[in-house]
Order: structure tokens, then sequence, then C-alpha cells
């Protein structure tokens, strides 16, 4: 028998797919197509695909077959081959063919049977935080949390990890990005992610706006709408909120769907002009905050644009009021806006416009 084949048809697989979907099913722990969950034994792991969401996973066939002990060695001894995920798929029949998660590095290092990776927002508010790494020393002590300050997804961020975590290691906060929680099966892991999201989202009332009437009418035939989403209107009517918007980007999936951080229109701009004005040299910005007015959207914009479009609010109006936070710089926002990987992800969420 083929032990990947093995491990696909058995009881944990089938949890972890149930898992999978209940979580990429929550806006409020993954976003579209991020977010990644795995399963491994005796060195062989089932992880999700690139650009497929966990949404789907009792649905549809996302998770690829990885040899996690060869790519766990390679990361640890330094090879080469590790910067090369496809190196470490293994050939099994009637696997989807599709390219591995973009943290299968992450998974392979991590020694728990069932790893789960999601964007969630109450875990992103801290994690954006000058003083995250205190508070997840206060508030998850307990479970044996590390955190890992913000590092490129990918080689980048498992190695990361391989100079923090330890044997003891069960959680791990990502440094603008997200949460990483383990455990012996789906259930344990996904008790574990529940327990800290819990913990880490804040005990106030989640801010919440409708935009402007007249210059909802305004934006009829420009090509942009208003966010269907009251915890993102929110940002165009708190001072704060519109501080903490302004600037370059908070998180990597922002800068994926979104484009580098957002554009404030100034008083006498128009969305377009706006838009047109921060899209000058840089990539297109998919996100324009009107003071006063509210936040526009492209009005084309696809299933994966919007689940991020509504990310963005939830993460903001759960930040504490006067928090000074960490950004992404340039730099960083580049090397994910040119970055092979990230294109294959969005090249696979270019359907399902705002208007299906």
């Amino acid at each position: 028998m083929n032990p990947f084949l093995d491990l696909r048809r058995g009881r944990e697989f089938e949890s972890l797919c149930a898992v999978s979907t209940e979580l990429g099913k929550d806006p409020l722990q993954v976003q579209g197509p991020g977010g990644n969950t795995s399963l491994k034994k005796d060195g062989r792991m089932w992880i999700k695909a690139s650009g497929t969401w966990l949404a789907d996973a009792d649905e549809r066939d996302i998770m690829v077959p990885v040899h996690a002990d060869r790519f766990s060695a390679a990361l640890k001894t330094g090879d080469e081959r590790a910067a090369d995920t496809a190196s470490f798929l293994a050939s099994v029949e009637g696997a989807p063919d599709l390219h591995s998660s973009i943290e299968t590095s992450v998974h392979a290092l991590l020694d728990s049977p069932v790893v789960l990776h999601t964007h969630c927002v109450a875990t992103i508010a801290i994690a954006i935080r000058s003083d995250a790494e205190d508070l997840v020393k206060d508030k998850l002590a307990d479970l044996d949390a590390v955190f890992i300050p913000y590092q490129k997804p990918g080689l980048d961020l498992a190695r990361a990890i391989m100079a923090r975590a330890t044997g003891r290691t069960r959680v791990l906060i990502l440094g603008n990005h997200g949460l990483v929680a383990t455990g012996s099966s789906a259930i344990e892991a996904k008790k574990c992610l529940l327990e800290v999201s819990r913990r880490l989202e804040p005990a106030v009332d989640v801010a919440l706006a409708e935009p402007d009437r007249d210059w909802v009418q305004s934006l009829q035939d420009t090509g942009w709408i208003a966010a269907p989403f009251q915890t993102t209107q929110a940002i165009a009517f708190d001072d704060n909120l519109l501080e903490i918007a302004s600037g370059s980007s908070l998180y990597p999936d922002h800068v994926v769907f979104l484009g580098p951080g957002c554009v404030v229109a100034k008083d006498a701009e128009t969305v377009n002009e706006a838009a047109q004005r921060g899209s000058q040299g840089r990539s297109e910005r998919k996100l324009v905050i009107c003071p006063g007015k509210g936040v526009a959207v492209p009005a084309a914009s696809n299933a994966a644009t919007l689940t991020l479009v509504r990310a963005f609010g939830d993460v903001l109006v759960r930040v504490d009021p006067g928090s000074e936070v960490t950004r992404l710089t340039d730099l960083q926002e580049d090397e994910l806006i040119n970055w092979d990987a990230e294109k294959i992800r969005q090249a696979l969420n270019t359907t399902e416009s705002a208007s299906a």
C-alpha cells in the first residue's frame, strides 16, 4: 500500500478537511485563498494547495502530498533545495496537479501531526502592534506560544521559526501575519486555535458604519462601488482608524490582493483621481478612503479581493486605540508584489467579480 494514500483515506484526514472547511468559512479566521492546514505522519504530509480555498476542503480535492521529512531535513541542514517547494512534492496517484502552499516549509518543519494556519483578524490586530511580543507572553504564556517577528512568508519565515521555536511550542503568533496552532489531531489543534482567538479578541464593541448615501450615488458608472462591509466603512468615519489605515501595508495578503496600503482621498478628489494619484509609480491600489464619506473598491473586484476588503476593516476595528503599529516596509511590499509564488495564487483567484 502507498503510505500517502493510507494517510489520506484515514479518519484523521477526513477530520482535517472538516476543520479546514469550518475555519475557511469563518471570515474572522480565513479570507479567500488565505490560510493553510496540514496532516502528517511518518514523514509524509498532505497540505492545502496554493490558491485554493479552505472553505472548499469538504467538496474539492485541495490537498497535495509532500515529503515532509525530506523538506524538514533540507531546511535544518541549509540545503539549497529547500528554496523550491516543488522539489518535495510526492507522486501519488489521484493527487491534484496543484502547487503546494507557500507555507509548506513551515508545516514540514513543525513536528506536530496537525498544523493549522489562519489569518485570524483578532490575532493580526495584536501581531501588527509594536508591543506584540509582550502581549503574547502575557496572554498566551500557558499555551507555549512564541512570537515570530515578520518575515516574508515561506522559507524566510520557516528559518525564523527554527531560530525561536522549541520542542514545546504549540502556538506561533506571526508578526504582521497571523496564527499557527498545532495538535496531535485536527480537533485538538482547532481547540487550541480557537482558544488563542478568544483570548486575543478585544473586549470592546466592534465599530460599524454605513457610507454616505449621496457619495454612494456619486460612484455610479465610475468603476467603483462602496465597500459592502460595515467594519471597513467605519474607517472613513473614525480618526483613529483612519490614522492606522494611512501608510504602508500591515500584513501580506493585503498587499497581494489589494495592492500596497490604501489611498486617502483629498477633499476635492474623486475616487478615480485619488486612485490614480496613489498608484503612480507603484502597483494598483484597490482601496480608496474618502474621509467622512466612505470606502470605495473597484466594481469588478472578485471574491478573493472582497474578502480582503472586509478583513481590513475587521482587523483595524480590533486594534486598541493609541497603539503603535509596525508596518511592512516598501521593500517588503515589493517582495510580495513581485513574488512568483504569489502571482500564481492571484492567477487562481481572478474570477467572480463583486457583481456576481
